[in-house]
Protein backbone atom coordinates (compact mmCIF):
# COMPACT_ATOMS: atom_id res chain seq x y z
CA UNK A 1 0.00 0.00 0.00
CA UNK A 2 1.34 3.73 -0.69
CA UNK A 3 0.02 6.47 0.57
CA UNK A 4 0.27 9.96 -1.40
CA UNK A 5 -0.04 13.45 -0.02
CA UNK A 6 0.48 16.74 -2.08
CA UNK A 7 1.44 19.74 -1.19
CA UNK A 8 2.03 23.60 -2.66
CA UNK A 9 -1.56 24.16 -4.26
CA UNK A 10 -2.75 27.79 -3.68
CA UNK A 11 -3.82 31.22 -5.76
CA UNK A 12 -1.85 32.72 -7.70
CA UNK A 13 -1.68 35.30 -10.71
CA UNK A 14 -1.96 34.34 -14.02
CA UNK A 15 1.52 34.56 -15.26
CA UNK A 16 2.80 33.15 -12.09
CA UNK A 17 4.66 29.84 -10.70
CA UNK A 18 3.71 27.22 -8.55
CA UNK A 19 5.68 24.00 -7.38
CA UNK A 20 3.76 20.78 -6.40
CA UNK A 21 4.87 18.05 -4.05
CA UNK A 22 3.85 14.55 -3.63
CA UNK A 23 4.90 12.89 -0.83
CA UNK A 24 4.79 9.25 -1.05
CA UNK A 25 4.77 6.11 1.96
CA UNK A 26 6.54 2.94 1.30
CA UNK A 27 9.99 1.71 0.12
CA UNK A 28 9.05 0.59 -3.04
CA UNK A 29 8.22 4.50 -4.24
CA UNK A 30 11.22 4.51 -6.57
CA UNK A 31 9.52 1.17 -8.51
CA UNK A 32 6.32 3.35 -9.21
CA UNK A 33 5.69 5.54 -12.29
CA UNK A 34 4.11 8.26 -10.83
CA UNK A 35 1.09 11.02 -12.66
CA UNK A 36 -0.23 14.41 -12.22
CA UNK A 37 -4.10 15.07 -13.00
CA UNK A 38 -6.19 17.66 -12.79
CA UNK A 39 -10.07 18.55 -12.64
CA UNK A 40 -11.95 21.36 -12.59
CA UNK A 41 -15.30 21.31 -11.06
CA UNK A 42 -17.81 20.21 -13.99
CA UNK A 43 -14.96 18.05 -15.49
CA UNK A 44 -13.61 14.94 -16.08
CA UNK A 45 -10.31 14.38 -14.62
CA UNK A 46 -7.12 14.98 -17.23
CA UNK A 47 -3.58 13.82 -17.35
CA UNK A 48 -1.08 16.43 -17.44
CA UNK A 49 2.44 14.71 -16.95
CA UNK A 50 4.04 11.48 -15.76
CA UNK A 51 6.95 10.23 -15.18
CA UNK A 52 8.41 6.80 -15.20
CA UNK A 53 10.37 4.61 -12.29
CA UNK A 54 13.84 6.09 -12.91
CA UNK A 55 12.61 10.03 -14.14
CA UNK A 56 14.15 8.82 -17.76
CA UNK A 57 10.92 8.98 -18.76
CA UNK A 58 8.23 11.97 -18.74
CA UNK A 59 5.22 12.91 -20.88
CA UNK A 60 2.95 15.94 -20.94
CA UNK A 61 -0.20 16.86 -22.06
CA UNK A 62 -0.65 19.23 -24.68
CA UNK A 63 -2.10 21.63 -22.96
CA UNK A 64 0.88 22.13 -20.45
CA UNK A 65 3.97 21.43 -22.39
CA UNK A 66 6.19 23.91 -22.59
CA UNK A 67 5.49 25.17 -19.01
CA UNK A 68 5.11 22.24 -16.46
CA UNK A 69 8.22 19.96 -15.73
CA UNK A 70 7.66 16.77 -13.28
CA UNK A 71 10.30 15.35 -11.83
CA UNK A 72 11.07 12.74 -9.00
CA UNK A 73 13.60 11.99 -6.20
CA UNK A 74 13.86 8.44 -5.05
CA UNK A 75 15.46 9.16 -2.17
CA UNK A 76 13.30 11.58 -0.72
CA UNK A 77 9.86 9.61 -2.40
CA UNK A 78 8.75 12.28 -3.95
CA UNK A 79 7.46 14.03 -6.95
CA UNK A 80 7.17 17.39 -8.01
CA UNK A 81 5.41 19.50 -10.85
CA UNK A 82 6.68 22.65 -11.50
CA UNK A 83 4.04 25.09 -13.00
CA UNK A 84 5.04 28.18 -14.70
CA UNK A 85 3.28 30.97 -16.66
CA UNK A 86 0.09 29.78 -15.26
CA UNK A 87 -3.34 30.85 -16.87
CA UNK A 88 -6.71 30.66 -15.08
CA UNK A 89 -7.88 27.77 -17.20
CA UNK A 90 -5.08 25.67 -14.94
CA UNK A 91 -7.18 26.11 -11.79
CA UNK A 92 -8.21 22.87 -10.68
CA UNK A 93 -8.03 20.36 -7.86
CA UNK A 94 -4.33 18.94 -8.59
CA UNK A 95 -3.53 15.22 -7.77
CA UNK A 96 -0.62 12.83 -7.46
CA UNK A 97 -0.93 9.09 -8.45
CA UNK A 98 1.49 5.78 -8.51
CA UNK A 99 1.48 3.27 -10.99
CA UNK A 100 3.47 0.16 -9.35
CA UNK A 101 4.30 -1.00 -13.51
CA UNK A 102 6.70 1.63 -13.98
CA UNK A 103 6.24 2.88 -16.74
CA UNK A 104 4.80 6.04 -18.24
CA UNK A 105 0.88 6.09 -18.01
CA UNK A 106 -1.55 8.58 -19.24
CA UNK A 107 -5.20 7.45 -18.39
CA UNK A 108 -6.12 7.71 -14.80
CA UNK A 109 -7.44 4.45 -14.82
CA UNK A 110 -3.92 2.73 -15.22
CA UNK A 111 -2.65 4.04 -11.76
CA UNK A 112 -3.06 2.17 -8.39
CA UNK A 113 -2.77 4.94 -5.65
CA UNK A 114 -3.84 8.12 -5.62
CA UNK A 115 -3.27 11.03 -3.13
CA UNK A 116 -6.35 13.58 -2.24
CA UNK A 117 -5.66 16.66 -4.06
CA UNK A 118 -4.58 19.89 -3.84
CA UNK A 119 -6.52 22.94 -4.80
CA UNK A 120 -4.53 25.14 -7.57
CA UNK A 121 -6.53 28.74 -8.09
CA UNK A 122 -5.28 30.85 -10.79
CA UNK A 123 -6.55 34.61 -11.08
CA UNK A 124 -6.64 36.81 -13.74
Amino acid sequence: QVQLVESGGGLVQAGGSLRLSCAASGRTFSRYAMGWFRQAPGKEREFVAAINWSGGSTYYADSVKGRVTISRDNAKNTVYLQMNSLKPEDTAVYYCAADRRGGVVLTPSGYDYWGQGTQVTVSL
